[in-house]
């Protein structure tokens, strides 16, 4: 089936652009820029082009962010980056994409076929070119628009003064309400081509990002932005046929035991991973939580995505451990079903299934040996994981996946998670959510995480009115973000950055949110408690003293108890410094400016 619908990436056109008119005589046996644009065929042609540019996540999609501690110190965060001599996301090569796409732009009407035809193509050219346009938005804030078919002799536009992020932003949400226009419904597109609802989402993500960066930086107009995402990610919720589903856990637990659900069955699964096969599945052409697929097929187009997980040297920090709630829909400094965190075995227990479904523990499978599947009791602690917390959530126990780059289970490039989570953000940043709007977004997600092991077997629901987190004010006495914010928008943050953790939102969340003080925390590079205990347990279950050489620092929690974590650096605690929301514009680029391109404040 996957083979089937595989969309294939090709080769890159070349085309000429300057022939002497006796020249201009179109060749009978090459493709060039005089008989190219002749047929739709080749505008789909031309459009394969571009998808490779598409994100899927790999295993360090969050190492720039509180969520992960890579082995070595992120520079950026610890304030080692400085201005680049050229290239840094600006160079030449940096703006193909966009020049490939006024290239398209002003030369298919060449084509004489079904309107209707060729304006899918447009769409999605417009939608690519929306998407490289965000992302240099995100990276640099003001930055040149270009919408015309450069040649060599246009240096004056290109070296003109940069266009303020808004009318960049409003340009790429033109182009997206196109794409939106032109794309057609999922059923008359490929599988693994672009559609209506993957515009539709880019489009609510777009909005949804300027608009809380507007708010959070004081900057009027912010309220038509996220409106215009909850009414974009509302028309996917209403129209698109998507849901969360909870699909048949391949693997689960049964009174402790790790089962493999396709040889055993049992009446009861105590603890299913319903969350994690979403992200192990072989094919999700046909998930209903996948609203655009990168489709992989063995020995067409694999990747290494789960053998890459094991060997990223990544951990997880400790706050994004604690930011996972308890199953009762309590934050762990508020929950009486909070066991603490002075053994591995309980610190899981109780909590949001989530955090047994995308982090290293007992109740997950690592490997499956043979027929019978093993999972580790304890995470290592070791370069390969700084913390004693190994992210997981894209590793399959399915040896055959860990080959090097033979990983072939699809990946999400648009998932509809995602959706919900922007419209419920949304409509609360607009003061005009209602328990119904939760109940639609945000507890359609808790929903797939019933399951027996649950008080009721259900986890608790999100509702108005939730308690407020004490954890939310203890950095210095401050709040997390350097501001206030509601209990309801904390919880919908909190949400957020558990669904998406390690699909590379977090970093955009934390610049939109204005909210760079979040890495000051220093449990955002701490890991597990080095207790005495612990420290017995890791050695018993490892042979040997495995914290030997292992760097701890001590802490006063906020339980009031003094503990020993892991501290894998030695470095002094981050700093922020706001520079850091924009990249620096390479220095080649203000001295080819002359004055008219500014440096990013504080660079």
């Amino acid at each position: 089936m996957k083979q089937r619908y595989l969309l294939y990436i090709l080769a890159c056109l070349v085309f000429a652009t300057s022939c002497k008119k006796v020249l201009d005589r179109t060749p009978q046996d090459a493709i060039t820029d005089l008989n190219f644009w002749s047929s739709i065929d080749n505008l789909k042609l031309y459009c394969n082009n571009f998808y490779g540019s598409l994100y899927v996540p790999g295993a360090t999609a969050d190492n720039q962010s509180d969520n992960s501690v890579p082995n070595t110190v992120n520079t950026w965060l610890y304030g080692d980056a400085v201005v680049p001599a050229s290239g840094g996301g600006w160079g030449y090569s940096n703006w193909s994409n966009i020049r490939n796409a006024n290239y398209f732009l002003a030369r298919y009407q060449q084509v004489v076929d079904d309107p209707a035809l060729i304006n899918r193509y447009v769409g999605e050219i417009k939608f690519f070119r929306a998407n490289e346009y965000f992302n240099k938005v995100k990276s640099f804030g003001d930055v040149p628009w270009i919408n015309k078919d450069l040649n060599i002799n246009d240096s004056a536009f290109l070296y003109k003064p940069r266009t303020p992020r808004q009318t960049v932003i409003d340009s790429v949400i033109a182009d997206l309400n196109a794409a939106v226009a032109y794309l057609p419904l999922p059923a008359n597109a490929e599988l693994g081509r672009l559609h209506k609802y993957a515009a539709l989402q880019l489009l609510a993500r777009v909005n949804l990002y300027q608009g809380t960066w507007m708010k959070y930086r004081n900057v009027s107009g912010w309220q038509t932005y996220l409106t215009n995402a909850a009414t974009a990610a509302k028309q996917i919720m209403d129209n698109g046929g998507y849901s969360i589903p909870r699909p048949t856990a391949l693997y689960y637990f049964k009174n402790g035991d790790l089962v493999d659900a396709k040889t055993n069955t049992y009446a009861t699964k105590d603890y299913p991973l319903y969350y994690k096969e979403q992200f192990i599945t072989e094919d999700l052409t046909p998930n209903k939580e996948c609203v655009m697929p990168k489709i992989y097929v063995v020995n067409v187009l694999t990747s290494g995505l789960s053998r890459t997980v094991g060997e990223a040297n990544v951990g997880v920090s400790k706050d994004l451990i604690e930011d996972f709630l308890c199953d009762d829909g309590l934050p762990i400094a508020l929950s009486p079903r909070y066991k603490g965190d002075d053994s591995a075995a309980i610190e899981f227990q109780n909590r949001d299934p989530r955090l047994r479904n995308m982090i290293d523990n007992r109740f997950l499978p690592n490997n499956l040996n043979n027929t019978t599947l093993v999972s580790n009791y304890l995470s290592p602690v070791a370069s390969g994981t700084p913390t004693g917390y190994l992210a997981s959530k894209f590793k399959s126990p399915i040896p055959k996946q860990n080959e090097a780059n033979q990983t072939t289970y699809d990946m999400f490039v648009f998932r509809y998670a995602e959706v919900l989570l922007t419209y419920a953000e949304a409509l609360a940043e607009l003061g005009n959510i209602t328990q119904t709007d939760l109940d639609n977004s945000i507890n359609l997600l808790r929903a797939r995480l019933d399951e027996p092991s649950l008080p009721g077997g259900k986890m608790a629901r999100l509702t108005l009115n939730p308690a407020a987190d004490p954890n939310a004010t203890t950095i210095a006495g401050k709040s997390r973000y350097g501001y206030a914010v509601s209990p309801l928008i904390y919880e919908i943050r909190r949400e957020r950055r558990i669904e998406l953790a390690f699909e590379g939102f977090r970093w955009d969340d934390i610049v939109r949110w204005n909210a760079g003080k979040l890495v000051e925390n220093p449990k955002t590079v701490y890991g597990i408690v080095a207790s005495a205990d612990v420290r017995s347990q890791y050695n018993a279950y490892y042979g040997s003293n495995i914290f030997t050489g292992v760097n701890l620092a001590t802490i006063t929690d906020w339980d009031g108890k003094n503990k020993q974590v892991i501290s894998p650096y030695t470095r002094a605690m981050r700093t922020w410094n706001d520079k850091l929301y924009l990249n620096p514009i390479p220095q080649d680029q203000i001295n080819l400016g002359k004055g008219s391109i500014v440096q990013n404040p504080g660079w």
